[in-house]
């Protein structure tokens, strides 16, 4: 179990380029500094099991730094290792992976929650005050950019009431999902007048953060602010959170490196989740066109892009059955 410590500025890997567009635009985040602002891990190593996992520090809520234990392959099975605060050295990351990885009695973190991004460390119970507040972006301001080169923001949307409805709208960019040819100006200016559900963006970027995040924060700044409604921005979020219907892309990742590294197959994963075909001699094999829908590498029948989600009992049964891993490592 050998860590290995990084570069200070490591290389920029094609899957930190794949997910570039995916990561807010804010105007302070141009003025990151430090293990905050670093797109590279700390530090790799080699678990007890044979999986290569990495340690990473990652912008926390106003200005803080989490550092952060993940699996290195599927992303997954995310621990907090420490959160620091706004005013300790950018430095105090480094120290802490150092100080984690070398720990004789064991690396002990926990789980990495949604509470962890919305608070500051050392607030009481993890809660934030109102002055905490003002001393993040708003969310407002925040622009998420998604692959397709559509800009998406927090907006007041005027929706025939007496007061706004605080809303995500997507604005300009980009070719819309499972169309081949271009909109025309108005069409795409007919869109930018239209609300976007929490959950069809988290679906476009294919990611829960930053949404949920800045979602929360954007909730709890105007909870008692009387020129804007957040009551449908709010039950979207709480639709959000108790759908069983979760983001594939952490079960996709790891169905591709499985038959990268194991020498699975499509056909041996899906035929071990018990979905089986015969062919008119009557060989069997597995369903390869079910788990690819499922996982969305192929679309579902008759649509143009494959689905991001996927219902977490069906995720359960391909993690467990299919790959042999807990469903909590390839869940987002």
């Amino acid at each position: 179990m050998t860590p290995t410590t990084l570069p200070e500025h490591p290389s920029r890997t094609s899957r930190a380029r794949a997910h570039r567009a995916t990561r807010p635009l804010t105007r302070s985040s141009r003025q990151a500094r430090g293990p905050a602002s670093t797109r590279g891990p700390l530090a790799r190593y080699t678990d007890a099991e044979g999986r290569l996992r990495e340690i990473l520090a990652r912008p926390g809520y106003a200005g803080s730094v989490l550092v952060v234990d993940r699996d290195a392959a599927t992303l997954g099975d995310r621990r907090l290792v420490a959160h620091l605060a706004a005013d300790e050295p950018v430095e105090n990351a480094g120290v802490v992976c150092r100080d984690y990885l070398r720990d004789p009695r064991g690396r002990r973190c926990r789980p990495v929650t949604p509470e962890d991004l919305l608070a500051a460390p050392f607030s009481e119970g993890g809660a934030r005050e109102d002055s905490e507040l003002g001393s993040a972006p708003l969310p407002e301001l925040v622009e998420l950019l998604d692959r397709h080169g559509w800009v998406h923001r927090l907006e007041a949307f005027d929706a025939g009431m007496s007061i706004p409805q605080l809303r995500w709208r997507r604005l300009a960019g980009g070719s819309e999902l499972g169309e081949s040819h271009e909109r025309s100006e108005s069409d795409r200016s007919e869109l930018g007048r239209q609300p976007e559900r929490v959950r069809d963006l988290v679906g476009c970027l294919e990611s829960y953060e930053p949404v949920r995040t800045l979602t929360a924060q954007a909730l709890a700044l105007h909870r008692e602010d009387p020129t804007v409604s957040v009551a449908v921005l709010r039950s979207e979020l709480q639709r959000l959170d108790a759908s069983r219907i979760v983001l594939n892309r952490g079960l996709r990742r790891a169905v591709l490196v499985a038959i990268r590294t194991r020498g699975l197959s499509l056909s041996e994963i899906a035929f071990r989740c018990g979905r089986v075909k015969r062919d008119g001699k009557g060989r069997t094999s597995g369903e390869t066109s079910w788990l690819a829908r499922r996982v969305g590498i192929s679309p579902e029948g008759g649509g143009g892009e494959p689905t991001p989600w996927i219902h977490s009992e069906v995720l359960a049964v391909i993690a467990r059955l299919g790959l042999g891993v807990s469903p909590r490592e390839v869940e987002l």
